[in-house]
């Protein structure tokens, strides 16, 4: 008989059971030994370990005569998020999916402690957030994401969270620390340990975790040294085992001490310990089914877009703000620019005559913000592929698309104006049917039409067209028959650029297409006349 019970000793608890073990029962005497802490008396068929709720839904479905006193463990745990989904989680910006609230309700019932796994473009950031928002008593807080994210966590946060002072930090020279929410970068860590230890945050979000996956490295060792003793501790990776287990042990170790019992022993099971000779070699994977089963029944919530498609929209749009490295140059451009406006009186009829050299200065802009952003965009699309995931990018300058092409190229194909016919089909089918072809880099007018490439479902703009229907039909070469997912487009813009302020109308002119038909006016004039109007009226013309 399989039987389960909750056992009270000394003012502990524990879930015992009975499970008879013979070979009729192989698969799930397997599942059983895969339970996290699970111990027994093989001899009595006798087992037991720690109260998880997790485990007591998997014993009844596995059909164990359970007792009331457990299934009321599982139905209180319910009972619990479901409050704290409907009256918790409030005073934001804007309305969570239900997916999310239940990853914010997960955060809540692990006290902070967790390992937040979400595929990319399911709201990672945003869950962290609405956790933050639940509990300003752990203020200040510390984020640690790549260099390339920094911005992208400034913007939600704005986007967000109603009263929440920020600060992003930049170089290695501290200073005194006072702000809400403290965003810094890993690779300037080292230098900042000391200050941050001095505020004393009770919670730190550690984003794309994976970048501490190497114990030896500098950052990794003055990470250990700021979130050690550590209350609260979220971790967050769409990738958080990318090729090997052994990437994600740091990672366990901060969240729960306890999982493991060390390293060497986590590497011999899930590492596939062996030695090559010159000394042990851990930079396998074995029992993987198995560590799943274990981080998902104790530190980890992790969704995929197929698990959560009744919730999204069939296109997500995300706005990635990033640095320049040429503001200087930018800026002054820039300035030409308005002095020029300024000549003409910001006369949008004269400039609209004009539309010619109109045009060549706005692109002209376009070109130096992608030029100082194409840096930190080829860093972003690097996080992105480490996913595991495929992904294309729309460009538009051969510039761009060849130092992306000279970056990604055992992994990328491209199709631009350069390419005949027979070239781009080879590329397309490529990128479709190799699973070794992770990045498609397309032309923005040589590739936007009559592409399938639905072995992607992101888009990444790096520089945009003039017409908000050109940006559908970029999303649309993965928004078309046979995608399984929903699709998201993320407009990477230079910061402060005239990028920001295209992306912006593009986006909001998206659903309100004006093609030129009828003697109707064309979307690049509109779009240059929204602009002439930006640049007059924010520019202080």
């Amino acid at each position: 008989m399989k039987k389960a019970w909750l056992h009270k000793q000394d003012g502990e608890e524990s879930i015992r059971f009975v499970f008879p073990n013979d070979f009729g029962n192989y698969e799930l005497y397997k599942k059983i030994c895969a339970i996290p802490n699970i111990k027994g008396r093989h001899k009595e068929n006798y087992w037991f370990c720690p109260v998880n709720t997790e485990i007591i839904k998997d014993l009844i479905s596995w059909e164990f005569i359970v007792t009331n006193e457990l299934k009321n463990l599982v139905t209180f745990t319910e009972v619990k998020k479901e409050q704290i989904v409907k009256h918790k989680i409030k005073d934001l910006k804007g309305n969570l999916f239900e997916f999310q609230k239940e990853g914010v309700a997960f955060i809540e019932e692990k006290k902070g402690r967790v390992l937040l796994a979400d595929q990319m473009g399911l709201g990672k950031t945003i869950q962290c957030l609405a956790w933050i928002n639940m509990h300003p008593e752990l203020r200040p807080v510390v984020i640690i994401t790549p260099a390339s994210l920094k911005l992208d966590w400034l913007g939600k946060i704005n986007d967000w969270l109603y009263d929440a002072e920020t600060e992003i930090i930049r170089g290695t020279k501290p200073y005194t620390l006072t702000k809400d929410l403290i965003i810094i970068n890993y690779d300037i860590l080292y230098a900042w340990i000391l200050e941050i230890r001095k505020i004393n945050p009770k919670l730190i979000i550690a984003d794309e975790i994976h970048y501490i996956k190497e114990s030896t490295a500098k950052r990794t060792k003055a990470f250990k040294r700021i979130v050690r003793g550590i209350d609260h501790f979220i971790a967050v990776s769409g990738t958080p085992m990318l090729n090997r287990p052994a990437e994600l042990y740091n990672a366990i170790k901060i969240i729960n001490p306890n999982l493991f019992e060390t390293p060497k022993s986590f590497q011999k099971r899930y590492c596939g310990l062996r030695y090559n000779g010159f000394g042990w070699d851990y930079s396998g994977a074995s029992h993987l089914g198995e560590l799943n089963y274990i981080l998902q029944k104790t530190i980890m919530i992790r969704r995929l877009k197929k698990d959560v498609l009744k919730d999204l929209p069939d296109k997500l749009y995300s706005f990635v703000p990033i640095e320049l490295d040429n503001e200087k140059e930018y800026k002054e451009a820039e300035e030409n620019v308005v002095k020029w406006l300024q000549k003409e009186k910001g006369d949008e009829a004269a400039l609209r005559a004009k539309n010619a050299e109109t045009f060549a200065k706005f692109t002209e802009l376009k070109k130096l913000s992608v030029k100082g952003k194409l840096t930190q965009s080829i860093e972003w699309i690097s996080d992105f592929l480490l996913s595991g995931d495929k992904l294309v990018v729309f460009a538009h300058h051969h510039f761009v698309i060849d130092t992306i092409m000279d970056k990604f190229k055992d992994i990328a194909v491209k199709i631009d104006g350069r390419d005949s016919d027979l070239q781009k089909e080879k590329a397309k089918n490529t990128f479709q049917n190799d699973d070794k072809i992770k990045l498609f880099v397309g032309g923005i007018k040589a590739a936007n039409v009559g592409l399938t490439l639905t072995a992607a479902s992101s888009v990444a703009l790096l520089e945009y067209p003039w017409s908000p229907g050109d940006v559908e039909q970029c999303a649309d070469r993965c928004h078309r028959i046979g995608q399984k997912d929903n699709v998201t487009i993320y407009y990477l813009h230079g910061l402060n650029s005239i990028e920001l302020h295209i992306a912006k109308l593009l986006d909001r002119k998206k659903n309100v297409l004006d093609m030129a038909l009828d003697g109707k006016k064309s979307d690049q004039e509109l779009l240059i006349t929204e602009l002439i109007k930006i640049y007059s009226e924010e520019k202080l013309i």
